[in-house]
């Protein structure tokens, strides 16, 4: 069974992004939403480990 992840993504004072997964222990930041994305994409691969990231990307 495929799950959705959602994030709550805000902006920073300082500047940049942050990103909190709603119901799940992930957490990232990027100073641009391009770099956000990327690293919202590996803070979920590393989260979930070695499984089925075709599940996870579709």
């Amino acid at each position: 069974m495929m799950e959705e992840l959602f994030f709550l993504v805000e902006d920073e004072v300082e500047g940049g992004f942050t990103a909190k997964a709603l119901g799940h222990s992930i957490f990232t930041q990027g100073d641009t939403m391009e770099e956000l994305r990327a690293n919202i994409k590996d803070a979920v691969e590393c989260h979930f480990g070695d499984g089925d990231l075709e599940a996870i990307y579709g």
